[in-house]
């Protein structure tokens, strides 16, 4: 598909700066094939039926910007796949300072080689220590990795907290999934006295997302893999949830994209613990999501492709053309929409 059917006019000004305060009180766009409805996040327990399984991504989000030298030249670096204990895929600038063989310094006695180049400013860096020692690393000398749309991604203190969802607990992200930053523990008190069971599973959200769409056909795009799992016992839940009348609601697109990955041809969930490089575009029929919760997507990216292969692309246009013209806010601290899956004959 030619990418120029996501595009649309996203005033610089939409976009959030900082996420709303409780943080439930972020606005709410209900998109059905009836129409559309303003509500506020805490509002979501009122479309949940009992029996529904409510699945959120648990992964945490790490400090995985770093600015350091090799020699007197600056550079950045984003992580974005963890390869080992020690090594990791990332997005360096300016890239064309390294070389195979080079080590950039990110503090006193914490460094890095670069094992290899790939293409398009990507380096395998291999650093002088691993595990929890690397991670102690990071949280000493890495900043929160905040998208380049927001404050021109310089974080500050209060993303460290602001970044991070309620749900986090699997160290490896370096984005936030961002849907899930709306919820707080009375959010979560409402969803189940709604009846619904609240799931966790882990898709560890690469850089790679915030990567702009360069091509003019959607085939031609490479979708950067990310690493996930979904433990028996949870696939488990939700094959019997689904075999119950339960619908699936996905929090967040990367909960989708995992689960999606995770589905046999018939909708069966199986355990996952690998890798996926899933990319959804109009046309690809869902097997396991049925509600989709997610917050508003950038013009010409992944993300408002995959929302619009779940509701539907002129559906998902009016929705946007409303929520711009509404004053709603857009991206990672933005306000968010509930989506229902698009049905085909």
């Amino acid at each position: 598909m030619k990418v120029d059917l996501f595009d649309f006019d996203l005033p610089r000004e939409r976009i959030a700066e900082r996420p709303v305060n409780p943080r439930d009180s972020a606005r709410l766009l209900h998109v059905t094939t009836s129409g559309l409805a303003d509500h506020v996040v805490a509002d979501l327990p009122r479309f949940l039926r009992p029996g529904d399984v409510v699945v959120s991504n648990d992964t945490r989000v790490i400090p995985a910007r770093l600015f350091g030298h090799r020699g007197e030249a600056g550079i950045e670096v984003t992580l974005h796949q963890r390869l080992g204990l020690a090594q990791w895929k990332a997005f360096a600038r300016p890239a064309k300072k390294l070389k195979p063989g080079d080590t950039v310094r990110f503090g006193p006695d914490f460094t890095a080689t670069v094992a290899e180049k790939g293409e398009a400013g990507e380096v395998t860096l291999a650093f002088d220590r691993a595990g929890p020692e690397l991670m102690a690393a990071l949280e000493e000398f890495g900043r929160m990795p905040l998208p380049p749309y927001i404050r021109k991604g310089v974080a500050d203190q209060q993303d460290r907290a602001d970044y991070q969802t309620l749900f986090a607990k699997e160290q490896g992200a370096v984005a936030a999934p961002t849907a899930g930053l709306h919820f707080t523990p009375a959010l979560l008190a409402a969803i189940d006295a709604a009846g619904a069971t609240r799931l966790t599973v882990t898709l560890h959200v690469g850089a790679g997302t915030f990567l702009p769409v360069k091509v003019d056909d959607t085939d031609d795009h490479r979708m950067h893999a990310e690493s996930g799992v979904v433990t028996a016992e949870m696939a488990d839940a939700i094959n019997r949830a689904r075999a119950n009348g339960g619908r699936v609601v996905a929090i967040g697109t990367t909960s989708l994209r995992l689960l999606e990955s995770a589905a046999d041809p018939d909708g069966l969930i199986r355990p996952f613990d690998g890798s996926t490089d899933i990319f959804i575009t109009p046309g690809y029929r869902f097997r396991a999501v049925d509600v989709l919760m997610t917050n508003f997507h950038l013009p010409r990216s992944t993300l408002f492709m995959l929302v619009s292969a779940f509701s539907g692309l002129d559906r998902m246009r009016t929705a946007y053309a409303h929520a711009i013209a509404g004053s709603y806010r857009f991206y990672s601290y933005g306000d968010a929409c509930l989506l229902h899956r698009e049905t085909f004959a």
